[in-house]
Parts: structure tokens; sequence; C-alpha cells
């Protein structure tokens, strides 16, 4: 299974929705990105790595990249954190693409801490959607 996770930036959800699906589905390639290019090459926000950290979940190793139309092509499942960056996929989604794309905690959306502050509360909703995922993917 080849699944991308994808959030606004790629330094806090994604990149512990990447590392949550890893944890649990070691077998898979699981790979992250955002929609904006604000943060490409640059690791996940100190403050969603500590509280990752503290779960087990290790974002170290990330770097920020930006998603593309290229990218249906190399998974078979892109998971948007919510319903904003869910159009922006699938916005660029080309003809004849065959990835599945959804909502990763469906039907809930991801809030962003980078907004919120609320990195505990974003990591129990990634965590939970994650084990769903992989649950249901096997």
């Amino acid at each position: 299974m080849r699944v991308l996770t994808v959030c606004l930036g790629n330094i806090c959800r994604s990149p512990a929705a990447e590392a949550a699906l890893r944890a649990r589905a070691p077998d898979w390639q699981v790979d992250s990105a955002g929609t904006s290019g604000w943060h490409i090459s640059e690791p996940p926000y100190p403050p969603m790595q500590r509280a990752a950290r503290a779960r087990g979940l290790d974002l170290s190793g990330q770097r920020a990249r930006r998603f593309g139309p290229g990218d249906f092509g190399r998974f078979d499942l892109i998971l948007a954190m919510d319903r904003d960056v869910l159009a922006d996929v699938e916005a660029l989604r080309p003809a004849g693409a065959a990835a599945e794309v959804a909502l990763f905690a469906a039907p809930d959306d991801v809030p962003d801490p980078y907004y919120t502050r609320d990195f505990e509360g974003c990591l129990d909703l990634i965590e939970a959607a994650a084990a769903r995922i992989v649950a249901g993917r096997r």
C-alpha cells in the first residue's frame, strides 16, 4: 500500500500522520506533503515534533515538500487532513488518475495545531484515525 498524507504546510498534521501510519503499518510506503510551498525542505514544526516524540513518533527525519499532480501516480491512497486540503488535492487531479482521495479522519477534519496550538488533541485524532485506516486496509 502506497499512502500519502496531505495538509497545508507539511510541518504539523501530515508529518504526524505519516509517522502514525508508519508505526502501525511498517510494510506500507508512506509519505507526506503540503498543498502550500511555504515550508519546502523545512523539518516539522518543533512543538509538533516534541508532542509526537512524547508519544513515540519520530518526525525528525522528515522534510516538507509540496503536493503535486505526479503524486496521483505514485500513491494508491491520498489522505487529506481537512476539507479545504481535500478540495485543493482534487483540483490538481490529472485526467484518468485512479488514486483514491479521502479525508484522513473522515468524517472529521483534523484541526491545524499550528493555529489552534492543540498539538495533543491533533495527535489524538491522528492516532485514532491511523488505527482505523490500517485496520480497514488489512
